[in-house]
């Protein structure tokens, strides 16, 4: 197909929207519309009608109307996920056409954590390139949000190509002692736009070493989890440097080494070197697998900064297994088989070998005492079990008990009869030697 007088319109082009769910994604989406990033179209989806009116977004989705009625989801993910299945229909519109889908979400909250999978899947079924970037939560918000946060991702995993999680903790890491809480999630936010942005300006803006969609999709597409690190330098050895702020960025909870798709981006005013670019290249490549896939992208911006350059750093393929790769079959070999628990016998003195509780030793033990007791010699005794409840009183001779007989027709079972009928049984002090005392007789 051959177009003349280059007639070719923004719908040729990759089309690139970013969801920003919740509080924080809607933040983050209000950040790049501020920064004006282009060639992106921003969607901001929440349960609380405050937020949205206040969002910057064009397209605003509001879900859970009826489960909610606009009030939020009180920070439960239950609510939210039903709140996204509710009106998952408008966010298939909304997304239908889409080339590549950015889901941005802190997680731990109600919204994020809960409609973020559910969006993220809508995006995945029509075919889009699905990357999530989420935040995991502070550590001072709390053990129970925390707990929320790695449900939440663990949910989002399985529905997006590629999925960034930013670990807010090691923001702090940046921060010194005056900054606020305020300044803080400000900071989150402010990384959840550097990631988006990082990855979307590789695709929209034109560089001197371009970078299209298809480089994009063969580096993120089905490879799991993905670190994102941005550098800056100045000076004489600016590229040197911002590439090592990049490799040792706080924001990586792991190191790049063994990474198998690496898109390495680099932007600069008008006076970036091509030996600079290939430098920072190289030092990238000796981080990571010797056979990765490394996508070298160069934007040469009129308007930034003279003596400034920008590393923007994503890695991915950390939980791909190719053909050939080596297996640690020496480690399989020496880990000793775990032998299954022992069957518990029935009788206490057949399971010595397992631990019991210092109740349990004492029924053992005072079981143990009246199973070896001698009989009392006289006509009656009593028998009982472990139970004082279930404690009845049978009139037994040691004749029949020695010959394993049943009862007989005799006195004592005319007792024991007579016994029953009158009254219930009652309970007798045992004595000293662990043996109750006979019952009276009544004769």
């Amino acid at each position: 197909m051959v177009e003349r007088n280059n007639n070719f319109s923004y719908e040729d082009f990759a089309q690139i929207k970013v969801v920003g769910v919740g509080g924080g994604g809607s933040n983050a989406v209000d950040r790049m519309i501020a920064d004006g990033v282009q060639g992106v179209e921003f969607i901001t989806v929440n349960t609380d009608v405050q937020a949205l009116m206040h969002s910057l977004a064009p397209v605003r989705i509001r879900i859970g109307d009826k489960l909610t009625r606009g009030l939020g989801s009180g920070g439960n993910p239950v609510i939210g996920q039903k709140a996204a299945e509710e009106n998952q229909e408008d966010v298939y519109e909304q997304l239908k056409g889409a080339d590549m889908v950015f889901v941005a979400a802190g997680m731990g909250g109600g919204t994020g954590t809960g409609a973020s999978p559910i969006i993220a899947g809508v995006a995945h079924d029509l075919g889009a390139l699905t990357v999530g970037v989420v935040t995991r939560p502070f550590t001072f918000e709390g053990n129970h949000r925390r707990k929320m946060a790695e449900q939440g991702i663990e949910q989002l995993r399985p529905v997006v190509d590629t999925l960034i999680v930013i670990p807010n903790d090691r923001l702090l890491q940046t921060a010194s002692k005056n900054t606020t809480f305020t300044q803080a999630f400000q900071m989150a936010d402010n990384v959840l736009r550097q990631g988006i942005q990082g990855i979307s300006d590789l695709i929209t803006q034109r560089g001197l070493i371009n970078v299209d969609f298809a480089d994009v999709k063969t580096i993120m597409a089905q490879q799991g989890s993905a670190l994102m690190a941005i550098g800056m330098g100045t000076g004489d050895s600016r590229m040197v440097d911002a590439v090592n702020q990049a490799i040792a960025s706080p924001l990586l909870e792991v190191s790049i080494d063994g990474a198998r798709g690496v898109l390495f981006n680099v932007t600069g005013g008008e006076d970036l070197g091509i030996l600079e670019v290939y430098e920072a290249a190289d030092i990238v490549a000796k981080q990571v697998d010797p056979d990765a896939n490394i996508i070298v992208g160069a934007v040469i911006d009129p308007t930034y900064p003279p003596g400034e350059v920008k590393v923007t750093l994503i890695a991915t393929g950390f939980d791909i297994m190719r053909p050939g790769d080596p297996v640690n079959i020496k480690r399989i070999r020496s880990t000793p088989p775990r032998r299954p628990a022992p069957a518990m016998r029935r009788g206490c003195r057949h399971n010595r070998h397992v631990r019991r509780s210092p109740r349990h030793r004492r029924r053992h033990h005072s079981l143990r005492r009246h199973r070896h007791a001698r009989p009392p010699t006289t006509a009656a005794a009593m028998i009982w079990t472990s139970r004082p409840s279930c404690a009845i009183a049978i009139a037994v001779s040691r004749r029949a008990t020695a010959r394993k007989t049943t009862l007989g027709a005799g006195p004592q079972t005319l007792f024991f009869s007579r016994m029953l009928a009158a009254s219930p049984p009652t309970y007798e002090k045992k004595s000293s030697s662990g043996v109750a005392s006979p019952p009276p007789n009544p004769h």
